[in-house]
């Protein structure tokens, strides 16, 4: 898929790091001997775990939290990686493979993952990307499972990732359904994933949902004018809603989805989605070494780094949709 070669920068392996120093020390320290300890006891207590042992029928009982909540499992599994390519804790390293067990176990057979469709709306899948997180639920699965990878050399959570990801390519792209994340994250771990199994449809794959993003046909209009039909509590369809429209009109400018993106200009929209769209645009330009999708990111960089971001890196300045808003509204 290859146009002209970019010059890139490649990161060394994770064993390969050491880091031995009187500010960074002591805080990895903390973040390995306490930090994930802690939120490993936060993911038992709120019930996420739980989540991924109801789907798998191991424990009785309905979904739990926000339709979000698998992410934060898979980003512990991430964090939890890093500490074990640079150090050795079995006990950690035991908390890793059970979670990844009980991960694997909630998987469906066509390879399906995501515990608030599996518990609370089986039938719905895939009708709300607009704004049910099930393309970002993967993106940080897949990212979650090329970081163990690369931590311990074990395959056990990316053939959970590589089974997902392949159901994913049977749904989406061209001849299939249309549809993107309404929450962009995907796209960049799909290039990960490609980056580590070398499996060329995941780069296809990536490729497809960021061309399809800010076409008039969007699929995130026929979804909010259909509301009564997609999965979603009512309170927050009509939230998303007011987001995605403005003076009465479908805009997209909330998840970036407002034109094509080789045509963007300027950062717009929910802060967090924009960063992960357009990390996603560049790791999927190096592959392929696109041109114009680099052009659009350095309009898109130096609108966003001298026009709307504060001195201290913060971007995002309005509270109503963790957005961003006009020129020097700061």
């Amino acid at each position: 898929m290859g146009q002209e070669s970019i010059k890139r920068l490649e990161p060394f392996e994770m064993p390969k790091v050491k880091i031995d120093d009187k500010f960074w020390t002591p805080r990895l320290q903390v973040n390995r001997e306490v930090t994930l300890r802690h939120i490993y006891k936060q993911l038992e207590k709120t019930g996420r775990i739980n989540c991924f042992r109801k789907a798998a029928g191991k424990k009785e009982g309905e979904f739990q939290g926000l339709w979000f909540n698998d992410t934060d499992i898979y980003k512990w599994v991430e964090a939890a990686s890093y500490v074990l390519g640079t150090h050795d804790d079995p006990k950690l390293e035991d908390q890793v493979n059970e979670i990844i067990s009980i991960i694997a176990d909630a998987q469906e057979e066509d390879g399906y993952l995501n515990t608030y469709f599996t518990l609370r709306e089986p039938n719905k899948k895939w009708t709300n990307l607009s704004m049910m997180h099930e393309l970002y639920c993967a993106g940080h699965l897949f990212q979650a499972a090329t970081a163990h990878y690369r931590a311990t050399g074990k395959e056990s959570l990316l053939k959970v990732a590589r089974k997902f990801a392949d159901h994913i390519d049977n749904v989406f792209g061209p001849d299939k359904k249309v549809g993107y994340p309404g929450h962009p994250e995907i796209e960049l771990a799909l290039v990960d994933l490609y980056r580590v199994t070398k499996e060329e449809r995941y780069l296809k794959l990536a490729q497809f949902f960021v061309d399809r993003r800010g076409q008039k046909d969007s699929p995130f209009k026929k979804e909010l004018e259909n509301l009564e039909s997609i999965p979603g509590e009512e309170t927050i369809k009509q939230i998303f809603q007011n987001l995605y429209i403005e003076s009465g009109e479908y805009t997209g400018r909330y998840a970036q989805d407002h034109r094509p993106v080789r045509e963007q200009s300027e950062a717009v929209g929910h802060a967090v989605r924009a960063m992960y769209l357009y990390c996603g645009m560049a790791d999927l330009a190096l592959e392929t070494g696109e041109r114009e999708l680099i052009q659009a990111l350095e309009r898109i960089w130096q609108n966003m780094t001298r026009k709307r971001m504060y001195i201290t890196g913060g971007i995002g300045s309005s509270s109503k949709g963790e957005s961003f808003t006009s020129d020097y509204d700061l």
